[in-house]
């Protein structure tokens, strides 16, 4: 009975540890897809509202179309720079202060575009353009600052490209190099070859066998004896012998 006990307890907690697991990925995977719902109802909330401020600035004359035109400014600046830090960070972990720091001027963006947005409702016209030069010089200083932080972004990465390049030229030359091997090997055997035949090096002649001078080769060219075979004094002997005798005849 008591290992009877002691196996439903353990099959129990197992049960429960099964239960606590499930329950907690369940509430971790809703969590994630609320997240993702929110942030894709942000930017669908936040592309309507510039499509918005696009139109009024064409469409509203005087203060009110400067100031839709000062808070699509500061919005496309923004997500300008957002876009480019964040596609380039996974390369280049160095971005990320400059994520950081985005996030900070962000802050002042957008307590800027709610004063923004408060003066664009105000039916005083007055305030409106003692309040606007302000409010723009603001938001010139924060776009300024997002753009200089792209397009330092956007140069670091085309400096990385070209040096990426470069090594690739190089690495590609010298793989060319290697599968063209027969190349080398021929250029060092000609200039052997080529450096035999300037010295005037000839074939070597068969085994047991004289070398025969040449007309070009500077040797003594033979005589007309050599020539005959007369060179040799027994050859010369024969020929002797077989010469007519000068003296008077016995008949």
């Amino acid at each position: 009975m008591d290992a009877l006990g002691v196996l439903l307890a353990l099959v129990l907690l197992f049960g429960l540890g099964l239960l606590t697991l499930a329950v907690v990925g369940t509430v971790k995977a809703a969590k994630a897809v609320a997240v993702k719902v929110e942030r894709h109802e942000a930017n669908a909330r936040r592309a309507v509202e510039n499509v918005t401020l696009k139109a009024k600035t064409y469409t509203r004359p005087g203060a009110q179309g400067r100031i839709s035109a000062t808070r699509l400014a500061l919005r496309s600046s923004l997500d300008g720079t957002r876009q480019v830090l964040e596609g380039a960070v996974a390369e280049d972990g160095q971005l990320t202060e400059s994520l950081q720091l985005l996030a900070r001027l962000d802050v002042h963006a957008a307590e800027l575009d709610g004063e923004l947005r408060t003066l664009e409702r105000e039916p005083d016209s007055g305030r409106i353009a003692a309040r606007l030069p302000e409010l723009r010089e603001r938001a010139d200083r924060i776009t300024r600052s997002a753009e200089t932080m792209r397009w330092a972004a956007q140069d670091r990465m085309h400096r990385f490209a070209e040096d990426e390049l470069t090594r690739l030229g190089q690495e590609c030359e010298s793989e060319a190099g290697a599968l063209r091997h027969w190349d080398s090997a021929a250029a060092q055997g000609g200039g052997v070859d080529a450096g035999s035949t300037a010295a005037g090096v000839t074939d070597p002649a068969p085994a047991g066998q004289a070398p025969r001078p040449g007309l070009t080769s500077g040797g003594r060219r033979p005589g007309a004896e050599e020539a005959l075979g007369l060179a040799d004094p027994l050859a010369r002997l024969a020929q002797r012998l077989r010469k007519p005798s000068a003296g008077p005849s016995g008949g």
